[in-house]
């Protein structure tokens, strides 16, 4: 039994990897955004061992939220399922950090949990192969400098997520640190003529988290049902820790140093 986070997990795949989860028998931790989301969540799987609120496009709330799994002791597992798809929005949105809105939660709140948090056996960042479309600039990781498109930066988010898995990869040797494409998903996102069930694609994120097949016992991997693939130049070593340490600047939380393995007992 593994004591697992799932993030967004009040409905659509995080609810469903949430579910099936339970049923293996793994402790799991939900996540909604406010107490009234917290409230349906509860209803929909009372087996969980518990729900964390907090607001992923809040600084403040996602560090609260971190600070609140305490409660739950160590964390084995997290899915950083949450995100948002402002594919048609007209302009951009600022939180009030002021920070434009898709990549704050689709990026800089998983990456301030997983800097907040000790490091788990296994970390999951859901990736999409529309990441495939996205465009890596660090020096304008929100959208200032392009024309506004909605569809572009949610693209982005989702190679930055992917970035996001491996960097902490190379940082973290001991964790098995993934992303992961869904596929196109028959979700309120997804909308009703996509192809992949929710149960489906809550499978694939379910093997990932606590499956023990040797090809998921890897780390810094990218894994789809779809031909995407990305390229060599995005997962340089350089650029990854780059991305890392613009994250820091904007959390004020950098990423810890992998723990030093444990002395040798002495002759």
């Amino acid at each position: 039994m593994r004591t697992i986070f799932v993030t967004g997990s009040v409905d659509g795949i995080g609810r469903r990897t949430a579910a099936q989860l339970v049923a293996e028998g793994h402790r799991v931790v939900l996540h909604a955004r406010d107490e009234e989301r917290a409230a349906v969540a509860k209803a929909a799987l009372p087996e969980a061992a518990g729900i964390a609120v907090g607001d992923l496009s809040s600084l403040e709330q996602t560090r609260a939220l971190a600070g609140s799994l305490a409660a739950f002791g160590r964390i084995d597992t997290i899915v950083h399922n949450a995100g948002i798809a402002r594919l048609d929005s007209p302009r951009r949105e600022l939180t009030a950090d002021g920070l434009e809105s898709t990549f704050q939660v689709n990026v800089l709140a998983p990456y301030l949990l997983t800097a907040l948090l000790e490091p788990p056996q296994r970390l999951l960042f859901v990736s999409s192969a529309m990441a495939a479309d996205g465009v890596v600039d660090l020096d304008d990781l929100q959208g200032e400098r392009r024309p506004w498109n909605g569809t572009e930066v949610y693209c982005t988010s989702k190679l930055l997520d992917l970035m996001l898995a491996a960097a902490v990869a190379r940082r973290w040797p001991g964790t098995l640190s993934n992303a992961v494409d869904p596929g196109w998903v028959r979700t309120r996102m997804g909308g009703d003529a996509a192809p992949t069930s929710p149960d489906d694609a809550a499978r694939a994120q379910v093997r990932l988290a606590v499956g023990t097949d040797p090809d998921v016992l890897v780390s810094g991997h990218y894994f789809s049902e779809r031909d995407w693939r990305p390229s060599a130049a995005v997962l340089d070593p350089a650029l990854l820790e780059s991305l890392l340490a613009r994250c820091a600047d904007l959390t004020g939380v950098p990423l810890p140093e992998a723990s030093a393995p444990p002395a040798p007992p002495a002759p």
